[in-house]
């Protein structure tokens, strides 16, 4: 869908019936099979949009109603002839940033519903915990005025408003930062979505391949709009968020199973035995250990090629990869916190949270129950996964 739209701008040189063939097959769910890596993020993403357009002129794979198939077998399933490519054709539809930029979309998309469910849980978790509102208080955050902060803040008085727990005095003067800065640090994560919507925005809309055709001009020029650069630090920065999300997450999943707060140790139902939650933490931190991995910038690195003319890549492909692994990571570090944040909220009774988080226990409690003895835990956080996406 990128690459036609990319082709769509009349700035690539492409024939009409290269661009009409792409949209017959993605408006026939005809999916070409693209290897993962293999793009070094400049001179476009040639090694996946190669696979991309092999089917055009027969050659490659496709999956079809859920049957791999060759670019051959799909041309005669669909009665088509193969594409006969003209000259820059092929660079057109191998040079851009369409792979790249998929991935992007994809993960800024999931990012977005994400941070959206960061403040739902971490509201949730707060009360649980018996934290305190006042952190969140307008003025505090007025005064240094960043405005995924003052959103962030706003969300979590709205978020609790009519909460029994959230109102109760309180023995404590502070909570933990995993609790406290909770707008200082999802704000932030707010902030960089919204740069990072912005340049992907841009970029998806966009001719992205070499040379550039300038039609009214009436130039051909080699230049560079295929590197991946403008794309590639913006996605380093989303990972950093996305696992920085995570890791706050995690802190608040520990502080609510270490006994704290007239909450029983690892949020267990019948101590003895069972060991609760206990492993549900150990998994966060093995995930968001890995986030702090995947984290590190591609884009810092470059290796040359092409006999030296390609000196300085980007490395945005790679860039991608593991942003898409950091967001799927950060879905699963907040679904096992809620699944510890409900089970913390069942030990407050009977006094209860918000209206509004009450009806998201409530959803939640139709698909995972409250753990009263030791059971195979995978199976619910799976299920919390799900209830996420949904």
């Amino acid at each position: 869908l990128l690459k036609v739209q990319s082709l769509s701008y009349g700035f690539s040189g492409c024939k009409l019936d290269t661009v009409e063939r792409l949209i017959d097959m993605f408006n026939n769910d005809i999916f070409p099979i693209i290897l993962e890596q293999g793009s070094l993020g400049a001179s476009g993403d040639l090694v996946p949009l190669a696979h991309m357009s092999l089917p055009l002129v027969g050659l490659g794979e496709v999956e079809m109603n859920g049957e791999i198939v060759s670019g051959e077998e799909m041309n005669r399933r669909m009665n088509w002839k193969p594409i006969e490519l003209a000259s820059k054709e092929g660079l057109a539809l191998l040079n851009g940033t369409q792979n790249m930029s998929a991935q992007a979309v994809w993960a800024v998309l999931n990012a977005q519903r994400l941070s959206e469910w960061a403040d739902v849980i971490a509201a949730m978790s707060l009360d649980a915990f018996d934290g305190r509102i006042e952190p969140f208080t307008h003025a505090v955050h007025a005064v240094r005025p960043h405005q995924g902060q003052i959103e962030t803040a706003a969300r979590f008085r709205q978020l609790l408003e009519g909460s029994e727990l959230i109102a109760r005095p309180k023995k404590h003067v502070q909570d933990p930062y995993s609790f406290r800065c909770v707008p200082q640090v999802h704000g932030t994560v707010k902030d960089t979505l919204r740069y990072v919507y912005s340049v992907i925005d841009t970029e998806i809309n966009s001719a992205t391949d070499n040379p550039t055709v300038c039609p009214d001009e009436d130039l051909i020029i080699s230049a560079g709009n295929f590197h991946g650069e403008p794309i590639a630090l913006p996605m380093d920065y989303l990972a950093i968020a996305m696992s920085e999300l995570a890791n706050i997450s995690e802190r608040r999943i520990y502080r609510l199973v270490s006994g704290l707060r007239e909450l029983p140790s690892f949020l267990v139902a019948k101590p003895g035995l069972n060991s609760g939650f206990m492993i549900a933490q150990y998994t966060a931190a093995s995930v968001v250990s890995l986030n702090k991995s995947y984290a590190v910038p591609s884009s810092i690195d470059s290796i040359p090629s092409c006999q030296d003319q390609e000196d300085l890549v980007s490395m945005g492909a790679n860039a991608a990869i593991k942003l898409r692994k950091v967001v799927e990571n950060t879905e699963r570090v907040l679904a096992i916190e809620l699944f510890n944040a409900a089970q913390a909220l069942d030990f407050r009774r009977p006094l209860v949270s918000s209206p509004e988080l009450m009806k998201v226990y409530e959803a939640y409690r139709k698909v995972v129950p409250f753990i009263d003895t030791d059971v195979i835990m995978y199976p619910h956080i799976e299920d919390s996964v799900k209830f996420l996406r949904k």
